[in-house]
């Protein structure tokens, strides 16, 4: 699987830049996945559902189907956080994973810095494998350094370093 990372401190536009990629890679006909990482604890299920019912009834996994989607959700009931090869490993084939967290795990990242960011300290020099910078303000570097909003830049970038084969 072809695997690229968006990374940054909390409100640096991770999320923005990883839904505008997704959009932007669709686009152009590939087929994308991602996988999102927390620091928090997060419930996709709301109480009084029928799933919500089967997993604190003590279910380890619940499964929910409907004709438009399926999700499966694991309680880890003390378990360890799954490694990110693990979670890879139960997605469907896809053309690109984008993978937003994530920050110490060996895949090929963007790094997004933003002003209104909770930190400022640059992650290229403590997180492996930053390839390159998207950024809202002018920023020093030897990396290839990405305006935020440049999209299809970015993507540019990421079809030609991962080698994507044109759709």
């Amino acid at each position: 699987m072809k695997v690229f990372g968006i990374t940054g401190w909390k409100n640096s536009g991770k999320t923005t830049l990883t839904a505008r990629l997704t959009e932007e890679f669709v686009r152009r006909g590939y087929r994308v996945s991602t996988v999102k990482h927390a620091h928090h604890s997060f419930d996709i299920d709301q109480p009084g559902t029928d799933s919500f019912r089967h997993r604190h009834a003590g279910a380890t996994e619940t499964v929910i189907v409907s004709s438009s989607r399926w999700a499966l959700m694991h309680e880890l009931r003390g378990e360890d956080e799954p490694l990110l090869s693990d979670l890879l490993a139960r997605l469907s084939p896809a053309d690109l994973v984008l993978v937003e967290g994530f920050k110490k795990e060996m895949h090929p990242k963007i790094e997004c810095r933003r002003l209104a960011a909770k930190d400022q300290k640059p992650l290229a020099d403590l997180v492996p494998n930053i390839v390159a910078l998207a950024s809202d303000h002018a920023v020093e570097t030897d990396l290839p350094c990405f305006s935020l909003d440049d999209v299809a830049g970015i993507a540019d970038f990421i079809q030609s370093r991962m080698e994507l084969e044109a759709s």
